[in-house]
């Protein structure tokens, strides 16, 4: 909005040139969404426990999470409103790349309310019914999918670039859309696993993004995509303002729902920003590289298959009640807790891992 309202003075007003800039707006659009959220924490804390929108102890989690029943649930609607309301302010909205992210934070935010709408105001324990939300996961992959597929703009978006080699890339070609679809769906119920801990979903997230934002800064930038060898992306500075908004919003999201967490950001949170990190990769085209820098939520969704597929092997093999879990508990955070380990020292352990990850990430944009 800002950006529409005074990028056209520039050419009357040499104070406007700092619309113009990629820098300044991130920069702006970072600090708003922090202070938006750090603003709106404690109204949305009191509403929702007003509203007695609260998180209830479960038989799943290990034994210490019981004293977190009674904490505010529903948190990522701080999230997605200051990155949304951030993104509005300083983003090009004509810009097809970030419209589309628009349409991800609206669908995938929508099922994560919903689920959490009928957990905690209609008491439906398990939410939201399972194959519902894959439903909305695999839509919206269908239509980012099929949308990129088909744009004349997205040159070469179904070849994705493979790190350390240079002008290598895997083609896709015609399983572009089901890999999109795998992309959104598997990275947006990753994130929603890693969300059991204070801090620890949005603290991953976060430094995740700053790795995607090097990137999308870069592709966005002709000389320095030229230097760096990498793919130019005409609309790569646009997803590196909206990815500062994202950090922004994130941050100030972190300031209550680190440990002793005043707020959980729930499904309407972690469904969303699972499916945006997802979408933003596709559009850099670095999906292999987010792989690298995005461990701990490949690590955390790997457990739980682990530990659900080998509960069912045995369970055939030993029969019901001789079934052995491969974890003490899954996701692989509550296994270290039923191991001992506390939960500060597994969630700061979680961040030093993502950070070395996301320095791997970006080693290979020299090493191409």
């Amino acid at each position: 909005m800002l950006y529409h309202l005074f990028y056209p003075l520039a050419n009357y007003n040499i104070i406007f040139n700092v619309f113009r800039y990629v820098t300044f707006r991130s920069i702006a659009a970072f600090l708003t969404a922090f202070i938006f959220a750090i603003f709106l924490g404690p109204k949305f804390i009191k509403l929702l426990k007003k509203n007695n929108a609260v998180e209830e102890a479960s038989e799943v989690r290990p034994e210490s999470h019981k004293k977190k029943a009674g904490t505010p649930t529903m948190g990522g609607l701080i999230i997605l409103s200051g990155l949304m309301l951030s993104s509005l302010l300083w983003n090009n909205l004509t810009s097809s790349y970030i419209l589309l992210l628009y349409l991800s934070v609206g669908i995938l935010g929508a099922l994560g309310f919903l689920d959490d709408y009928l957990k905690n105001f209609k008491h439906k324990k398990d939410g939201l019914i399972a194959r519902y939300k894959l439903y909305g996961q695999i839509g919206l992959g269908l239509l980012v999918g099929l949308y990129l597929y088909y744009d004349p703009n997205s040159v070469n978006i179904a070849k994705v670039s493979i790190p350390f080699l240079k002008n290598i890339f895997l083609n896709f070609g015609i399983f572009f859309v089901p890999f999109v679809i795998f992309m959104i769906t598997a990275t947006s119920n990753a994130v929603n696993l890693t969300d059991g801990l204070d801090g620890m979903a949005a603290g991953n997230v976060g430094l995740t993004a700053l790795g995607l934002a090097v990137f999308s800064y870069m592709k966005g930038n002709f000389k320095l995509a030229t230097y760096f060898n990498l793919d130019y992306i005409s609309q790569g500075g646009e997803l590196t303002i909206f990815i500062f908004a994202l950090i922004g919003t994130i941050l100030g999201f972190l300031w209550y729902n680190t440990h002793p967490a005043e707020i959980f950001m729930g499904d309407t949170g972690s469904l969303a920003l699972g499916g945006i990190l997802a979408v933003i990769t596709i559009l850099l085209r670095e999906e292999i590289v987010f792989g690298i820098m995005g461990f701990v939520f490949v690590v955390e969704a790997a457990s739980s298959l682990i530990q659900r597929y080998y509960f069912k092997y045995t369970r055939r093999k030993f029969g019901k009640g001789n079934e052995i879990r491969f974890f003490l508990k899954a996701p692989i955070h509550h296994h270290y807790e039923e191991k001992g380990m506390s939960e500060q020292k597994i969630v700061i352990r979680s961040w030093i891992l993502t950070t070395l990850f996301v320095a791997i990430g970006l080693i290979t944009l020299k090493v191409r």
